[in-house]
């Protein structure tokens, strides 16, 4: 643990909470991309799998059941929720999301660190997690006009990621060249993915106006 990972945790963390708090506030969803949240559902429940089998921390399991817990609530809401259900908008969120999946199954397949279940499931969750943003920001891109509390989800997010590359770069440095090409790589591309919202997001700060993102 260091001060970059804590960090990036604690963003993710919170970008989770702002759309809970978005969902269970307003009772709406609009804006946020269900399938999305599917993918991220997927990408937690792949990647901690060792849940109940490895021990690290008490920190360590809390964090992965407030991610496999608060990603499953999400879609839960959005499916079923009387409410919320009726404020998604599945003409403008049609990103078929099942190509991102079986990519990033086959990359599993045939890059990994060890041809085991669990490293097939943990690659597998790194790749499909560099581009599960996809869906969000397309979604985002055709409705234009972002509300605030969406706007603050996709940029936590972002913040996350970004931290994460830092962290990485910390341990390579001070845990004798410590490094794993394959989050190396799925997280620059994540982040990347992130540049053209970061862009309009910062103009929309500086500018104190409503953040609005081109067609």
């Amino acid at each position: 643990m260091n001060a970059f990972r804590f960090l990036g945790d604690m963003t993710h963390l919170f970008s989770v909470l702002v759309l809970l708090l978005k969902i269970y506030a307003t009772k709406s969803c609009s804006g946020v991309s269900r399938k999305t949240q599917e993918l991220y559902m997927l990408v937690f429940v792949a990647r901690y799998l060792d849940l109940f089998t490895d021990y690290v921390s008490l920190y360590n399991s809390v964090m992965k059941m407030v991610f496999i817990t608060s990603s499953a609530a999400i879609v839960w809401c959005m499916r079923r929720h009387p409410q919320v259900r009726r404020t998604y908008d599945k003409e403008q969120d049609t990103f078929r999301h099942a190509v991102l999946v079986a990519a990033a199954f086959l990359l599993a397949l045939m890059f990994h660190d060890r041809f085991t279940f669990r490293e097939i499931c943990w690659a597998f969750s790194i790749y499909l997690e560099a581009v599960a943003i996809l869906p969000q920001l397309v979604l985002l891109q055709r409705s234009r006009n972002v509300d605030n509390l969406t706007g603050q989800y996709v940029f936590f997010l972002g913040a996350y990621r970004a931290f994460y590359i830092l962290n990485w770069i910390y341990r390579y440095f001070t845990e004798g060249h410590h490094s794993r090409w394959i989050p190396w790589l799925a997280g620059l591309v994540q982040t990347a993915l992130y540049a053209d919202f970061f862009y309009y997001y910062f103009l929309s700060w500086k500018n104190n106006v409503k953040l609005e993102l081109p067609a």
